[in-house]
């Protein structure tokens, strides 16, 4: 089994299915609470747990059944999945993939809820610390690794959200308008490439629409290209609370919804199978499903051990030292000696902001912090400033003051800056790329005070950085894990070289991300008329200036590209080419390299980007090793998406292949020619968008817009009468729904948990609950209004109150 491939449970499963009554096969599509799936007892099957946790295992504390978001078990806290891509090794992801698998072991867990592997659209998505990359090729390699390490303990996991899911903004309802290129070539890609080369057990579906239509209930998406084009013969879930209309989606695709709703649901299956509107056929595929996850969840129970955390704390410091990236390093001021006189600014350095907040916020088994290893390096007291309160909102001049006193005092200065928890979480979107006022400030005047300045990033997404020009050298952590302090501190002496390479553009602002003048989109859609332009694929595309490029990282040492070759595998048709480059380290320290391939298709017919990445090595060598490291690149490396022929199609003629150190550090280029699979389409010739210089931005009009769908652009969805899928806050523009809103939100804030004193917990609780769909409130705010009476609450919201009253308090 891949550990263990789902697929050698269908016999059994299906002569089981067989023995089951129609009820029962019924009752198998929801969930029994929050984290369990049903049992069906008579036959032997027994209910098995499933746990948030892409970076780590997020189990629910014994007793009780809400979501707990701050009570759940103490497990090993890996970097966050934006970290981890940074390292770009497939391998060490694999590595963390076999440990989380262990620690779901240790907990009897069978269903282990990662990876993300959204596309980061825009750099202001709260959840981009839970996602890979803005290049699907990238985040579909590193999943498929995570995913086979993983599911090698007989664990199961769950690739999410499928699909366009790229912000938290109107998460649960809003329509992503995408075309069908960008969609299959962007937001589809790296699903695919996980999907095929590790057979997930299970696909999570996401709350938002997809050009109309809910990703629950999506025939196109769920079976038409993920059953039928990619073979995928697992169980599709729901993310919580994302299931629309039950008996839609069992028929286009989704098998299990979570949480259940307390037999409702199921009922409907019932009803809509005994009056003909659905093929009871249709429900044993499903219930099929669902039991292969039983069945294998059984043999997990069957041989729990505990888990070795001293071991995996060691690889979670392996993989945090890997996967940060040295920006800058001028003078050579890094890495650090024992006898060096330093000072240490920055809050996070004692207290380190380890992960994001949400579904995926572990209780790490410890915490290292850096000013506690620094100390222990130095074997001396160093001095030490606060520089800002990681709480507070405001500026605190005097902070700065101290700060800069304990700067000008020392030849070196670690200055440990970044994002708070409250400015990116799961549940909200960041409202700017800054970071705090009170963070800038504090750079700009310690690095006056003493430009030896070091500048540690803590962030989960892309941040504005027009004061890196000041700085002497930056290293960006991400949000590093448990260890992260520890690795840290083996970079900056040396005792680790750094390899990591930035998986996301660094943009110097905002208004220079193409996505920029569409997200989080109007009302209640979001138009992706950048289309295939997303992060390097634009920049490098229309030469705009960035802070730091796609790919980018430098090391202690130095690496010479010598040379490279491609030549086909085999002379058959459609033979992957395979590309060999020669590198030599030339410094005198072991380090290790990225080697990255882009393609490039000089005079395309179609619109398409300068270059694309299709493949890439990391390496690593000793000083003076010389080494050949090979990347094969098959037909799909080299196609688009034709729409108007709906096959992948390779464009005829010369393409240049490049290698480089990063998106814009290109060392060898070949050409090669391609024989193609066929001339494309006049709609695949079509225009796409364009970019305008005076502007600065590109430029997509009604017009083109239209085109590149196929259809006219869609109107706006009107927020009245009221629905099903009307949000709390739509709701409250009424006498009553304001009353219901508190009720509601006072009702989710305890099923969920509580936030106790966690100011960023409390945000996103808050956030959630006013933008959650009514029809997903019922199930999640029980104690505001039960599923059964959503009818009646919607007939006294659009002004019916006779009868709406009535039957809200009688239940008919």
């Amino acid at each position: 089994m891949n550990g263990m491939d789902l697929r050698g449970k269908n016999n059994e499963a299906t002569a089981l299915v067989q023995q089951m009554s129609l009820e029962e096969k019924a009752g198998l599509c929801s969930g029994k609470g929050f984290w369990h799936l049903k049992a069906v007892e008579r036959l032997g099957l027994k209910s098995v747990m499933v746990t948030d946790g892409p970076h780590g295992l997020r189990k629910q504390q014994r007793g009780g059944d809400h979501v707990g978001l701050n009570k759940s078990v103490a497990a090993t806290c890996f970097p966050t999945a934006a970290a981890m891509a940074c390292s770009w090794d497939v391998e060490l992801l694999r590595e963390v993939g076999v440990a989380l698998g262990r620690e779901c072991v240790a907990e009897d867990v069978t269903v282990l809820l990662g990876p993300g592997v959204n596309i980061k659209r825009h750099p202001l998505c709260g959840r981009n610390f839970e996602y890979y990359s803005e290049d699907p090729f990238l985040a579909g390699e590193l999943a498929a690794a995570w995913i086979n390490g993983v599911q090698s303990q007989g664990v199961g996991t769950s690739i999410k959200h499928y699909a366009v899911n790229n912000q938290e903004t109107a998460r649960m309802y809003v329509d992503a308008i995408v075309d069908e290129r960008t969609l299959r070539e962007i937001y589809l890609r790296a699903f695919e490439i996980a999907i095929e080369r590790a057979s997930p057990w299970t696909v999570m579906c996401a709350y938002n629409r997809v050009n109309g239509t809910y990703c629950g209930e999506n025939d196109f998406l769920q079976n038409r290209i993920l059953r039928e084009e990619w073979g995928f013969r697992g169980l599709v879930v729901s993310d919580w609370g994302a299931t629309n209309q039950r008996v839609a989606g069992l028929r286009n695709g989704l098998d299990l919804e979570m949480p259940g709703s307390g037999g409702i649901n199921d009922r409907l299956i019932v009803n809509a199978i005994k009056n003909g509107e659905l093929a009871e056929s249709v429900l044993d595929r499903t219930a099929v499903r669902i039991t292969s996850v039983l069945l294998a969840g059984a043999e997990i129970a069957n041989r729990t051990t505990p888990a070795n955390l001293d071991s995996h704390h060691t690889l979670a410091r392996r993989v945090a030292a890997e996967s940060m990236v040295l920006l800058k390093n001028d003078s050579g001021l890094l890495p650090l000696s024992v006898d060096d006189d330093i000072a240490v600014i920055g809050s996070f350095a004692q207290m380190p902001r380890i992960q994001g907040t949400g579904s995926s916020q572990v209780n790490p088994v410890r915490v290292d912090n850096a000013w506690t290893a620094l100390q222990d390096t130095f074997g001396r007291p160093v001095p030490f400033a606060r520089g800002y309160d990681q709480t507070a909102e405001g500026e605190d001049p005097a902070l700065i003051e101290a700060a800069v006193e304990v700067a000008a005092s020392a030849k070196k200065v670690l200055l440990f800056v970044g994002l708070p928890g409250i400015f990116e979480s799961e549940g909200f979107d960041r409202t700017t790329m800054d970071m705090p006022a009170q963070h800038t400030k504090l750079i700009d005047a310690v690095c006056r005070a003493n430009p030896a300045t070091i500048v540690i990033l803590t962030n989960g997404s892309a941040i504005t950085m027009d004061w890196s020009i000041q700085a002497g050298a930056i290293v960006a952590t991400g949000l590093s894990g448990q260890a992260g302090g520890s690795a840290l501190v083996d970079v900056l002496f040396g005792r680790v070289n750094p390899s990591g390479r930035l998986s996301e553009t660094l943009p110097w602002k905002q208004a220079d991300v193409p996505s920029d003048p569409w997200f989080p989109g109007t009302g209640r859609s979001v138009e992706y008329r950048e289309g295939i332009y997303v992060g390097y694929r634009y920049y490098n595309s229309f030469d705009v200036d960035v802070c730091y490029p796609f790919g980018h990282g430098l090391s202690y040492t130095r690496f010479e590209y010598e040379s490279a070759d491609a030549a086909k595998t085999s002379n058959a048709q459609g033979a992957p080419l395979e590309v060999t480059v020669t590198l030599t380290n030339s410094g005198d320290r072991a380090g290790g390299e990225v080697v990255q391939l882009y393609l490039s298709r000089p005079g395309s017919a179609a619109c398409r980007p300068k270059q694309e990445l299709k493949g890439f090595a990391k390496v690593f060598l000793h000083p003076g090793e010389i080494a050949a490291t090979r990347i094969s690149l098959d037909r799909r490396a080299f196609s688009i998406w034709d729409r108007g022929q709906k096959a992948w199609v390779v464009e005829p003629g010369r393409w240049q292949i490049q290698i480089g150190s990063s998106s814009r550090d290109i060392r060898l280029r070949l050409e090669v020619d391609i024989t193609g699979t066929g001339e494309l389409s006049a709609e695949a010739r079509a225009a796409g968008p364009e970019y305008n210089v005076s502007g600065a931005r590109l430029l997509v009009s009604d017009e083109t817009f239209a085109a590149m769908l196929g259809h006219t652009v869609p109107q706006p969805e009107p927020v009245r009468p009221f629905h099903r899928n009307s949000t709390l806050d739509e709701i409250a523009s009424t006498w009553l729904g304001a009353r219901v809103r508190q009720k509601a939100l006072d009702a989710f804030s305890e099923r969920m948990g509580g936030s106790g004193n966690d100011a960023t917990l409390t945000k996103m609780m808050d956030e959630m609950a006013r933008s959650m769909p009514l029809r997903a409130m019922a199930l999640f705010a029980g104690g505001a209004f039960a599923p059964h009476q959503l009818d009646a609450l919607l007939e006294a919201l659009n002004g019916k109150y006779v009868k709406a009253i009535y039957a809200f308090f009688s239940g008919k």
